[in-house]
């Protein structure tokens, strides 16, 4: 046997799929910012609340990789990831991409958000659960009726959204600090390529046009970054570390497949569009449950999509992560700040650590 070979071939795989990551980190940071700028821009040309878009347009867009992930499982596999990876990636987006938004900008929420979509989050995770641990799986009749109800949530946010043409629904602001230099280039005639380039690019962001562009841009860079930063993650964890599937499922392919809503969120919170990174969170949350999962028991069919020990677990800390946030926003600032922030990471700490502690040492399930 040549040792020699393998070992060059076990180097190569893991200088190529480093690469790979790093790129599929850049690619989602920038399309982020693209995409951010593109629907934050486009919203407020339409005078639609910032929350309707990060709730609706945004929040399918960077659920793009779940969607592709549960198609792929569900036609050419066993289906056994789409649930892990749908409540893996729902505790992600609460706990870590909220908890993160959270400390950097105090994220107010609005009325509508309070007393219908939250709760309606909440509803939809005990139904999830409920129809999951009966007959220990979904049936095709069940994933018809998550994907009839999450045609209802877009046709209410369609709804609101032509009422609110005139008038925003209280319209949140937020003061971020900037970075050194971020508004250089429009304080004085830039003297270099990039900061014409970038005067340029403030400049056509008054256009429709443009924006469109750019979010079209975004998405695309967004779910390509991703896919290659998953790609490469599970290849590295699995193939070369040599971690369990199972665990992969519920982390690697959960947190990767969560790194649009991460980048888009964090971007949007760090830019001040407060109503984008709480409305792509809990939006993309909502398209999880019902459109994702739907889609998953309807491809399945007749054989029905798997629900076990481990996704009823996952369920319920889904479900428990969905009350945190409903309750932590009916303060006096009717916001999440950030004591709440910490108590998301801290909660994505402790759930991650009874992951690994149960695989390898409790084995309770």
């Amino acid at each position: 046997m040549n040792y020699d070979l393998i070992l060059d071939n076990a180097a190569a795989t893991w200088i190529v799929n480093i690469i790979l990551l790093l790129l599929g980190f850049v690619f989602l940071v920038k399309g982020a910012d693209f995409f951010v700028d593109g629907a934050s821009g486009i919203a407020k040309k339409l005078k639609v609340s910032t929350f309707i878009i990060g709730a609706t347009v945004v929040a399918l867009g960077t659920s793009a990789p779940e969607l592709a992930v549960t198609i792929v499982d569900a036609v050419g596999s066993t289906g056994e990831l789409i649930v892990g990876n749908i409540l893996g990636s729902n505790v992600v987006n609460i706990f870590l991409i909220l908890g993160i938004s959270a400390v950097i900008c105090k994220l107010p929420v609005e009325r509508t958000t309070r007393f219908i979509d939250m709760p309606f989050l909440i509803f939809i995770s005990v139904l999830f659960v409920v129809f999951g641990a009966v007959g220990d799986g979904f049936a095709w009749w069940e994933g018809l009726i998550l994907v009839l109800l999450y045609a209802a949530f877009m046709s209410y946010n369609i709804v609101l959204a032509k009422k609110q043409n005139k008038v925003l629904l209280e319209e949140a602001t937020a003061v971020s600090v900037p970075f050194d230099g971020e508004n250089a280039a429009t304080d004085s005639t830039p003297a270099s390529w990039l900061g014409r380039a970038k005067a340029k690019y403030e400049n056509l962001k008054d256009k429709v046009w443009f924006l469109l562009i750019i979010t079209v841009i975004g998405l695309i860079m967004v779910v390509g970054g991703a896919t290659l930063v998953v790609n490469a993650a599970r290849t590295v964890s699995v193939e070369l570390i040599g971690i369990p599937p199972e665990i992969v499922a519920l982390t690697v392919v959960a947190f990767g497949t969560s790194l649009p809503e991460l980048v888009t969120s964090v971007s949007a919170a760090r830019k001040g569009d407060v109503g984008i990174a709480t409305g792509n969170i809990i939006g993309s949350n909502i398209a999880n449950v019902l459109l994702i999962g739907g889609v998953g028991a309807l491809c399945k069919g007749a054989d029905g999509l798997p629900f076990s020990t481990e996704g009823l677990v996952c369920g319920i800390v889904s479900l428990f992560a969905a009350v945190l946030i409903f309750s932590s926003c009916w303060g006096k600032t009717k916001s999440l700040g950030r004591i709440a922030g910490i108590i998301m990471l801290v909660c994505l700490a402790l759930y991650y650590l009874f992951i690994f502690l149960n695989m390898y040492v409790f084995r309770l399930y």
